[in-house]
C-alpha cells in the first residue's frame, strides 16, 4: 500500500505541474478586469493558452485525474469475490461515481480553457 501511495502521490505531482511551477513560478490564481463596472475579478483557468497555467489550475486537474484512477481502482476492488456484497455494491457505487465525476469535470475544465474545443 505505500509503494501505491507513493506512485500515486508521483502521478498526481508529474500531472499537476509541479516542475512547470517550479520552474516558471506563475501565479496562485490570476486577475480580469470587468469592461462594464471595472471590477477586478479573480480567474482560475488561462484561458487561450494550452502551454500555461495557473497554480490552482494544475492541481484542480491533477485532482480530478487522481480522482478518477482512485475511481478504477474501486472499481476493480468490488470484483473481489472474498468480500461482502455491500461492500463490493459500495466499492463499485464509490468508484462509478469517482470516475464518472472526474471525467465530467475534466471536460469542463478543457472547454474553459479551450472554449472552442470540440465544438
Amino acid at each position: 500500500m505505500t509503494v501505491y501511495a507513493l506512485v500515486l502521490l508521483t502521478y498526481f505531482m508529474v500531472v499537476s505541474g509541479i516542475v512547470y511551477d517550479v520552474i516558471v513560478e506563475p501565479p496562485g490564481i490570476g486577475s480580469t478586469q470587468d469592461r462594464l463596472t471595472g471590477a477586478v475579478r479573480p480567474v482560475v483557468f488561462l484561458q487561450g493558452r494550452v502551454n500555461g497555467q495557473y497554480i490552482i489550475e494544475g492541481l484542480s486537474s491533477g485532482f480530478m485525474f487522481v480522482l478518477g484512477g482512485i475511481g478504477i481502482v474501486l472499481m476493480d476492488l468490488a470484483l473481489d469475490r472474498n468480500r461482502a456484497k455491500s461492500v463490493k455494491v459500495s466499492y463499485a457505487t464509490a468508484g462509478i461515481s469517482s470516475v464518472v465525476l472526474a471525467y465530467v469535470m475534466s471536460m469542463l475544465f478543457i472547454r474553459i480553457k479551450i472554449p472552442a474545443y470540440l465544438h
